[in-house]
């Protein structure tokens, strides 16, 4: 087991199983010592719920990072998740350059979009700037319509072509990132899956999952934090991306029919599988 720490910044949703709230305790389950840069608090997230608290933790950020500096902390890996502004971004680049280990792993989500539509209060801006991170980190990934975005290109939600997969992965290696894996490939009706690509050795693997006939949010996050952990435990890029996607699958099917639910994915109940996949 490794001994690797990671940071993870994005915002605390109180109530709703998404960003920091599924992040933690994911990766910590992975075996990996976990800190956390909150960027915001909400009472809970914004898919579905009304009137909810809202408290921008920017002007946090720096401050908490130079407090990391004095006291010579370091981590092996950053992992961005949602990011609230352009001015969030500025910062993660800041704490790349000052609070990783030489050599660190840099992984980002590019959180702000999806089913063809950027999430509220984000724009073509947003979209550019986070392009821009993109090009600084290791690893990212993006699904469909952050890519389409990213990269100014057009979305098309499902029965894509693999010209038009082939397409988006070259404009984000434009953008300078080394390894991506692309989520919400869909070349047929009852699949989904993502498609991994290793710029450095220019391979392409694919991995697909019958797809659950259900939505929920948060599925993005949970992906996210159980790459990172698979990652950091030593898997390889396709392995680590595979076991995201058969984490978030199984947490949906446990999630599957429950009505009262739809605000995010019974991941909990789906941990000990991913433990047992890591650990074998």
């Amino acid at each position: 087991m490794t001994e690797a720490k990671v940071m993870t910044i994005q915002d605390i949703s109180c109530y709703g199983q998404c960003s920091l709230t599924v992040a933690l305790p994911i990766i910590s389950a992975c075996g990996i010592e976990t800190a956390i840069l909150p960027s915001a608090v909400l009472s809970t997230h914004t898919g579905g719920f009304m009137n909810f608290t809202f408290r921008d933790l920017t002007d946090d950020i720096p401050k908490i990072m130079e407090h990391w500096m004095r006291e010579g902390i370091k981590f092996d890996c950053i992992y961005t998740g949602y990011l609230g502004s352009l001015t969030q971004i500025e910062y993660v680049k800041a704490l790349f350059k000052n609070v990783l280990k030489e050599g660190g792993l840099k992984i980002v989500d590019p959180a702000m979009a999806d089913n063809g539509k950027l999430y509220y209060g984000f724009d073509t801006d947003f979209a550019h700037a986070m392009a821009g991170l993109c090009g600084e980190a290791d690893i990212i990934l993006p699904n469909i319509t952050e890519a389409c975005f990213m990269c100014d290109k057009e979305f098309i939600p499902k029965h894509h072509t693999q010209e038009y997969i082939d397409d988006l992965l070259t404009a984000l290696n434009d953008l300078g990132a080394r390894k991506i894996v692309l989520k919400g490939v869909s070349y047929e009706e009852s699949k989904l899956g993502i498609v991994v690509y290793d710029t450095e050795t220019d391979e392409k693997m694919e991995y697909f999952n019958e797809k659950v006939d259900w939505m929920s949010h948060g599925t993005g996050d949970c992906y996210a934090a159980a790459f990172t952990g698979a990652i950091l435990q030593g898997m390889s890029l396709y392995d680590a991306a595979a076991l995201a996607a058969d984490f978030v699958v199984e947490a949906l099917r446990f999630t599957k029919g429950d009505e009262n639910h739809k605000y995010g994915v019974k991941f909990e109940k789906a941990l000990p599988m991913l433990v047992e996949r890591l650990n074998k």
